[in-house]
């Protein structure tokens, strides 16, 4: 569906939305050492973990979030429903099918589904680069810990609404959206 036949307007908070799982089966990350140095870094090998739901938008420098159980649709559903009660009037995702379930396709939310396997068109996965930098690389005891640090994390980027800009504002994005109609009477 195209934004504009959507009734989506210049005005219209338009996020780009993903999911990320966090999980206590940590990955090993690249980091910085002396030449000749061997780096060692703990791994956890647990299988817990839990989604987080996430809608960026690059142009105002918003970011909404809400953690879900898992990926399908009555899960997404409350995600979507934590976006509109953000202000979130539209939402560009992946074609997922949780993202196509009857639960989502009655939301009052247009969306635009981006072409299979194009994460790199998706400013949502900026900022998960940027979590797993700020959480991976350790363990945790518990679940709760690693959210409570994605948590942390997420209300400083929130409250920064220029590095959000930075992070995620691409300037291809902005051009489409200007584009849009302006608002309507």
């Amino acid at each position: 569906m195209a934004l504009q036949d959507a009734g989506v307007t210049q005005e219209t908070c338009v996020a780009f939305a993903d999911e990320l799982r966090v999980g206590l089966h940590g990955q090993v990350r690249r980091v910085l050492a002396p030449h000749g140095m061997a780096v060692v870094q703990p791994r956890q090998l647990c299988y817990e973990w839990i989604y987080l739901a996430l809608a960026v938008d690059g142009r105002q420098g918003t970011v909404s979030w809400t953690w879900v159980a898992g990926m399908d649709a009555s899960e997404i559903e409350v995600a979507v429903e934590a976006w509109q009660a953000d202000g979130i009037g539209a939402v560009v995702w992946d074609g997922a099918s949780s993202h196509r379930g009857e639960l989502i396709l009655e939301q009052d939310l247009p969306r635009v589904v981006q072409p299979p396997a194009s994460p790199e068109l998706n400013p949502a996965e900026r900022v998960f680069e940027e979590i797993r930098r700020y959480i991976e690389g350790r363990t945790y005891a518990r679940l709760a810990e690693k959210v409570h640090r994605v948590e942390n994390w997420l209300r400083r980027l929130a409250a920064d609404p220029g590095r959000i800009r930075r992070l995620c504002g691409w300037d291809w994005i902005i051009e489409c959206l200007e584009r849009l109609p302006g608002q309507q009477t």
